[in-house]
This record gives C-alpha cells, structure tokens and sequence, in this order.
C-alpha cells in the first residue's frame, strides 16, 4: 500500500494590499544606495523550509512575517509592485534577525545581507511615528555608549533601591503607557558597585609560558553589567597562556546599530574599534559576547565602501574569535576541578549570533564537558531565538514575550540545575521569564564556570 508524501510548499503569490498605500505614508520604495541585491532575492527558491524554524512565524502565523515572505516583499519593492508602506514596515520590522533561516536554507539564501539592506532603506526612506523615533534615539544615543550608561546608574540604582521598579510592575501602568519603554524596564539589570567600575588593567600577563598575544574586546552593556565575565574571561585567557591587551580607548563593536539599519554609526563605531587595536600587535581578537563575535567578524562588510578602512577591516575581522572558539581551537591547558561535590546538570543556551551567526555550536559544549562533573543536556528547541535579538524585545516586546517564555520553559523542562549562556542579552531575557515563571535556576557564562573550575572554586 503506498502512502502519500506531503508536498512540498509552493510558492505563493502575496497579496497583502501594500500597494493600496491606505495610510498616505510611504508611497515610495528602495532609494538607489544599496537595495537589496536582485541576485540574493533570486537565489531563494520559495522552498518554505525556513518557516518552521522562523521565530517571528512561530508567533505571528503570517507569511508576510516569514523570511519567504519578507523576501517575496523585498522583490515587489524592487520591482516597482509594492511599495515601503506602513504594512511593508511592519513585517520587515517583525524579523528578529537570528538567522536561524540561513542555517536552514537549502540554497544558502544570503537572507541577513538582505535584511541588512533593508533595514537601512527603511531608516533612509519611512517616517516613523514621534514615539517610535524617540525610542529608537534613546535606544541608539545610550546603549553602545558605557560612559553614558553609567551616567544613569545613580538613578537607576536609586530607582531600584527604594522599590520604585516593584511598584511600577506591579502596578502595569508602564505596560499600558508604553509597552516598549516597560519591555525596556523588564531586563534591567541589578545596579551593583561593580557596574561604576573598570577594574581590568591594560594588560594582563599570561600564566607560565605565553603561548599567545591576544586583544580583548570588553562589550557594552557586558562591561557595565557583566564586568565579571569580563573578569573571568581575562583570568582564563591567562591561565591558558594568553598575555591579553585590553585597550582603553575601545567603544562598541557596533553591533546593536549594524543590526537594525543605523549604517552611519555602524560604520563609525567599527572605525573606532579597529583604531583602537592598531598599535597592540596581537594574535587574536577575542570577545565574549555573541552577538558582538558576528559583528566584529564582518567588518569587512561594515567598512566595504570605505577605501582608507576596507582591507584595514578584513584583516581586524581575520583575528577575531569568540573565546570559546580560540579555546577549543588553540587547546585548553588549564587544570580544571570540579564545580560541585555532586554531578551537575547543566543545559547550555545557543545564542543565535553564535549559532546561526558564526556556526559555533560545538566549542561550548566541548569546554564545559571537560570540566569534571558535569553532564549536559539538551532544550527542546534548540536552535529558536529567545527574543532578546539585540534591541528586538524592547522595540517588538509582545512577539519577544512569548519566544522568552517558550526558552525559558524549555530550559526548566531540562530538569538541569544551572543554565550556562554566551550573550548578555539573552541572559537578561531568560532571566527575565524565568522569574515571571516562578523558576529560580541560575545562568552564568561558560567562561565563568571555566574560571571557577580552574580556581577550584566550588558553586554556592
């Protein structure tokens, strides 16, 4: 008896009235500096495979929300049959950018250069509302800034300290004013001594003999908030033979503004960077933050149109790894202890940058399974974005509220003890929804596990 096989999804024929133009705003397309290329928009065969692995459709349901979709939509623009609407806005606006798409591509659609190009279109060519284009000025004016984020911490602290943010969630007023502002004040993160602070010294000296010469790139919301990863990542780049520079005239990788079209301060930023590390002659550049890792790592892109910077870029972008990367790459030397008296249980997050980004899926679980003790297990899900996607769940917070809440029962689902994570922001939204959900397992950095293991410092 033979059984029928589904067909395969076929290509479908948008009709979604976005040349009806009903709002009288945007009636026009793509300006001519840098559409989306005609050639990467017919590499896609409309085979449908991205769909299913599409958080942005998971939620929404929609085609038009789909990286198809979106691709199909890129065209009619191209092409004169659709134009940059209100409607159209939305839907490129609803991506997540998390790649997970070219990941599944069968054709190897070029979907990130694609979304890249239309999210600077947009930000050239749509006249967003007032409310939008404010939050989006404080968004872009503060976060790739660490001296003016710390500039707030004193209010912020203060906020914190007299219970002003309990109330204010408590009460949900925030969520009904501005449900993006309230996103905003959701992943807050704890105001500590330690955020006024830069406690890393220029250089640090490699422990026994050096087996390499490394830069290391501090991040932004990580160097405030997260300074003891920075720390700990330092400390074992150390212990495993690596004398690291840590320039201090380095500013943001641009990664939060290369991700959502602001071209100019992308392009000013990776400027500063590869200014900052000319003079240190090392071997590698290390970060640890995934979502910094991918964006270092095309500067070559960032900087294509920029003859003074362009091979200065490529050749900055050739150094670059993620420390987990360099680890598993160059051999990790470091005597490692055991992290508890019993077994632990430990689930390990994908960052998308990391995952779909830069292909590196390997090199964490490898380094945290050789620390003695530990067992790791894998989430249902993997692979799907938990919404953080840079500055997405503040700008999309409803899509990114019920892909935070799906990760973060997924990890629990696990049944493991500790949550090990390699990107500032999506711990700040696992952490998030764990605490709407009542859960109260810890997330770390792999890189401050490893550090605790090589100091023989046990979990609490």
């Amino acid at each position: 008896m033979q059984t029928s096989q589904p067909s395969p999804p076929r290509p479908l024929k948008l009709n979604t009235g976005l040349d009806s133009n009903p709002d009288g705003i945007g009636t026009h397309g793509f300006d001519a500096q840098e559409p989306p290329e005609q050639s990467l928009i017919d590499a896609c065969v409309h085979c449908g495979f991205c769909l299913t692995t599409c958080p942005s459709y998971r939620v929404l349901g929609k085609e038009t929300d789909s990286p198809r979709g979106r691709i199909y939509l890129m065209n009619a623009i191209n092409q004169g049959e659709a134009e940059l609407t209100e409607a159209a806005v939305s839907h490129f606006d609803s991506c997540l950018g998390c790649l997970a798409c070219t990941t599944a591509c069968p054709s190897g659609v070029q979907y990130d250069r694609l979304i890249d190009a239309v999210r600077s279109q947009v930000n050239r060519n749509h006249p967003r509302s007032l409310p939008a284009r404010l939050l989006r000025q404080l968004i872009f004016s503060l976060f790739p800034y660490p001296d003016r984020i710390r500039l707030l911490l004193s209010p912020m602290a203060l906020y914190q300290w007299l219970g002003v943010s309990q109330l204010v969630r408590r009460t949900g007023l925030l969520d009904r004013w501005s449900p993006q502002l309230a996103a905003m004040e959701s992943i807050l993160p704890r105001v500590t001594p330690q955020c006024f602070q830069d406690n890393l010294p220029e250089t640090v000296p490699a422990q026994g003999e050096q087996r390499y010469r490394v830069g290391m790139i501090l991040g932004c919301v990580q160097r405030v908030f997260f300074s003891q990863v920075n720390e700990a990542t330092a400390r074992v780049l150390s212990a495993n033979g690596c004398q690291v520079m840590i320039p201090k005239s380095q500013g943001c990788c641009s990664a939060l503004p290369a991700h959502q079209g602001e071209t100019h301060q992308a392009q000013a930023l990776a400027r500063q960077m590869i200014d900052s590390f000319a003079a240190t002659e090392v071997d590698y550049i290390i970060i640890n933050a995934a979502g910094c890792g991918h964006t270092l790592k095309d500067y070559g892109h960032i900087l294509k149109d920029d003859p003074d910077y362009r091979d200065r870029a490529i050749a900055f972008s050739n150094k670059v790894r993620d420390v987990q990367e360099f680890l598993a790459e160059v051999g990790f030397t470091a005597k490692l202890s055991p992290l508890t008296d019993e077994p632990l249980k430990l689930v390990y997050q994908d960052a998308c940058h990391l995952r779909h980004g830069q292909g590196i899926t390997q090199a964490p679980r490898q380094l945290l399974q050789q620390i003695p003790g530990v067992t790791l297990t894998e989430p249902m899900d993997a692979a799907l974005c938990c919404g953080s996607a840079g500055v997405y769940n503040m700008l999309q917070p409803a899509v990114a509220n019920e892909l935070g809440q799906m990760k973060a029962k997924n990890l629990v689902n696990t049944g493991a003890t500790l949550i090990a994570s390699s990107n500032p922001g999506c711990a700040l939204q696992i952490q998030k929804h764990l605490a709407r959900q009542g859960q109260t397992v810890p997330l770390m950095h792999p890189i401050e596990l490893l550090d605790r293991s090589i100091a023989g410092q046990q979990l609490a």
